[in-house]
């Protein structure tokens, strides 16, 4: 019997919602389980999406905004 993994999730963040020099953490307090892997911080300022590097989980800057870290 195989697993069907689920493909990763996609969350939208406006710039208001970065923390800092333009990172958001990942696993985030609106996750079901939010305390499954160690906090980590994602830089989505400079190309304007970062992905978590334990669950996939993509973290993409609504419509394309950018910030003052941004190009």
């Amino acid at each position: 019997m195989s697993a069907t993994l689920s493909p990763p999730a996609t969350v939208e963040v406006r710039a208001a919602d970065l923390h800092g020099p333009g990172v958001v953490f990942c696993p985030n307090p609106k996750m079901t389980l939010w305390s499954n892997h160690p906090r980590v911080f994602i830089d989505v300022a400079t190309t304007g999406e970062g992905k978590c590097p334990y669950c996939g989980t993509v973290y993409r800057l609504t419509g394309g905004a950018r910030t003052h870290g941004g190009h």
